[in-house]
């Protein structure tokens, strides 16, 4: 067994979501790839049209899935703290906050002159509703499954809300980036309300949804008047629709794509924060087979599929964390695997499978770097002799089937984690997790992953998280690949475009250039 010493190191400290795509990211922050000048000064006014491969999964901030759906409600809604676009969190709704020494007792201060879209000021009352939602069991699991250790949601004054864990979390200050909804509304799914800089103005599905300027926003308002989010499901008439000017921006383009753009349009450049791979359903035969797992590990070489996606941009990973999460990345794992066709007939002879076997890849159609992915591991698997199919789906189709029903034996996607946490792109690898879609199963993991959590030192916990990394690798939980360079193509009338290192499309950014 191969198993590298891990030394507690002391080096930043999100509920998952599964990206189609997936978002900015801090490889390089804010960078043009063009050598153009725009103008620095934001024009008050104005509307964008965004293009967006998916439609919105819920306009629940609690219930939504989809990390597509998030990138859209971040504009919306807002927790007591949220990231910004260093990957720090900083305080939103509550003006500040406390930790006990015991890391199990959280008290936050609500800042003053907060307004609901609806003009109703937020209040103590909607903070408790809210976390007491999220972590509600009656249904099953709690909505955020890092809430089953919140013990009690207490109101001290009329500006001060305690939460009580049962066991300590020093990193449960990420999870309150939950949306802060009115107590009791029951039309968040058809006419949501949040505190965000936008204010939700209409959706039709499969086509748009519509945002307006939040005039009565706490913070620094947004430049732009009105955003709307349109619904391109056909990857190939993105850049027809950005050139016809149907669409103003959009996120996520082939480096084929930047390349056409080179008229009208700013490229920036970044990363995804997501950990693309070949997911593979451990509970399917012949995937079931840790030697046969190994094998197709050994096949794929993420090198050349980023050099044919993207020119080599990105960044190789080798489990389940990304760059963006810098304390918990270890650029070690990226390598564990190196192509070897030899080692991979090895593994599959070892494994019962010495000519081979026919493998079903299940991906979104809408998302072209998940096609181009998976059709040069298609080509790649063939020099093992594994016969790889494509089995295009369109997204809806992937969340009922691949997502909940678990029916596929692989699929490429992105999966990122809504908070800067370690907690939200480990747990879901965890027996009995509902999040834990390729039916991952091991008693050792589980074991690692109770101690991490229950840790309350820091260089503990990392040491641990960095063990279940390793073990996600080791056992070839799945094919990792890559965090996906993530080029945006934005119109010259407008600028201001930032990256976060996490799944989010920060619309009070943008401006109008003169």
């Amino acid at each position: 067994m191969r198993r590298k010493a891990i030394s507690i190191l002391l080096v930043l400290a999100m509920s998952f979501s599964i990206a189609l795509g997936g978002c900015s990211g801090d490889k390089k922050p804010a960078e043009s790839t063009t050598e153009k000048e725009l103008s620095g000064k934001p024009v008050e006014g104005g509307s964008i049209k965004v293009g967006i491969s998916q439609d919105l999964d819920s306009l629940d901030p609690h219930k939504a899935v989809a990390a597509g759906t998030k990138e859209v409600l971040f504009n919306i809604f807002e927790g007591l703290v949220k990231p910004d676009s260093d990957g720090n969190l900083v305080e939103a709704i509550a003006e500040k906050y406390e930790i006990s020494e015991d890391a199990k007792k959280y008290t936050f201060t609500l800042r003053d002159g907060v307004k609901f879209h609806n003009g109703n000021a937020m209040t103590a009352e909607d903070v408790k509703y809210s976390i007491e939602r999220c972590a509600d069991t009656s249904n099953g699991e709690p909505l955020v499954s890092a809430y089953s250790i919140v013990e009690s949601v207490s109101i001290l004054d009329d500006k001060t809300v305690e939460i009580v864990l049962s066991e300590p979390n020093t990193e449960f200050l990420a999870y309150m980036t939950t949306a802060i909804v009115p107590k009791d509304y029951k039309e968040l799914e058809t006419a949501p309300i949040g505190t965000g800089p936008f204010r939700y103005v209409s959706r039709n599905p499969q086509e748009n949804i519509i945002l307006e300027k939040n005039e009565d926003y706490w913070g620094e308002k947004a430049h732009l008047d009105e955003v709307e989010f349109r619904v391109v499901a056909d990857a190939d008439m993105l850049v027809t629709n950005l050139k016809g000017g149907s669409i103003d921006m959009a996120m996520r383009l082939t480096s084929l794509q930047a390349s056409e753009l080179t008229e009208g349009f700013h490229i920036e450049e970044g990363t995804m924060n997501l950990v693309q791979a070949l997911y593979l359903n451990n509970a399917a035969e012949p995937l079931n087979n840790e030697k046969v797992r190994q094998a197709l590990s050994y096949a794929v070489d993420p090198d050349e599929i980023m050099m044919m996606m993207a020119d080599g941009k990105g960044v190789r990973v080798g489990t389940s964390m990304y760059p963006g999460l810098k304390k918990y990345f270890d650029e070690s794992f990226s390598t564990y695997y190196e192509q070897d066709y030899e080692k991979a007939k090895e593994l599959l002879k070892e494994a019962g499978y010495e000519d081979g076997f026919d493998l079903e890849i299940t991906v979104c159609s809408a998302d072209q770097p998940h096609v181009d992915t998976a059709q040069v591991i298609v080509e790649q698997l063939k020099n093992i002799g594994v016969n790889a199919t494509i089995k295009p789906v369109e997204w809806e189709a992937w969340l009922e089937n691949v997502y909940a029903g678990r029916q596929f034996q692989t699929t490429v996607v992105g999966v990122d984690a809504s908070n800067l946490s370690a907690r939200a792109m480990l747990e879901r690898f965890t027996s009995e997790h509902s999040g834990n879609f390729i039916n991952f199963n091991d008693v050792e993991y589980d074991k690692v992953f109770a101690q991490a959590i229950a840790a309350a030192d820091e260089e503990e916990q990392l040491a641990l998280y960095k063990e279940l990394e390793e073990i996600l690798a080791e056992r070839a939980a799945n094919v990792y690949i890559q965090d996906l360079a993530n080029l945006v193509a934005v119109s010259d009338r407008f600028d201001g475009y930032t990256f976060y290192p996490l799944y989010v499309q920060d619309m009070a950014k943008m401006y109008m250039v003169e």
